[in-house]
């Protein structure tokens, strides 16, 4: 399982998509007039999400090329890999933000 899949799952098991499966509303106040609407909290994620994938991909693609000689560009291929990796660990950051602010909505007494 990849890593994007194991933050991705996580978000689905604590329900991050919203109360009842409707998603959360970003910015704007759902009950308010305005023709503007914020994005939902699940498609910021899922897009976060897929564009840390999508930077994973273009990095396996360009070291692949390095390796079968396709390519000279070895700089090339080893900023993508940090790109990828320091967009990794910041989506692992913001989960585990996410997280323990939902631990700490549960936590509280109403």
């Amino acid at each position: 399982m990849s890593p994007i899949s194991t933050v991705s799952s996580s978000m689905n098991a604590l329900g991050l998509n919203g109360v009842g499966g409707s998603p959360l509303q970003i910015g704007n106040n759902p009950s308010s007039t305005s023709s503007v609407k914020g994005a939902s909290f699940s498609t910021t994620i899922q897009n976060l999400i897929s564009d840390v994938s999508g930077k994973e991909a273009q990095a396996e693609a360009l070291t692949n090329n390095v390796i079968l000689g396709q390519s000279s560009q070895l700089h090339q291929s080893v900023i993508a890999m940090q790109e990828a990796s320091v967009s990794l660990s910041l989506m692992v950051q913001v989960r585990n933000k996410l997280v323990e602010s939902y631990q700490e909505l549960m936590r509280m007494s109403v």
